[in-house]
């Protein structure tokens, strides 16, 4: 379960047997979602927020927060997945300390 980004509290990470489409999980508080990144035309398009089944979802500020994050580090993201996904190499986390 690859750990990809500390974000004041906010935990980014993929679990090791993910599918697509591109999405992160991210923890705060106990509470967890998961965000899909749309893609078109290589740009990101959308956000898809969906809870992960018997966990609390991440509050609506969180998610907010979260989302900020992931729209200024979506390509950090891809970079991430296909490392770890596609040509099956250890990705390292990041640990962002400057608000956005």
């Amino acid at each position: 379960m690859p750990k990809i980004f500390e974000y004041f509290g906010f935990i980014f990470y993929f679990y090791s047997n993910e599918h697509e489409p591109i999405h992160v999980h991210v923890q705060h508080g106990g509470k967890e979602s998961i965000f899909e990144l749309i893609m078109m035309d290589g740009k990101l398009t959308e956000l898809r927020i969906r809870e992960k089944h018997g966990v609390y979802p991440l509050s609506l500020k969180d998610q907010r927060t979260a989302s900020e994050f992931i729209e200024k580090y979506h390509k950090n993201i891809i970079d991430k997945w296909v490392k770890f996904f596609v040509m099956k190499k250890a990705v390292r986390s990041t640990n962002i300390t400057k608000k956005i």
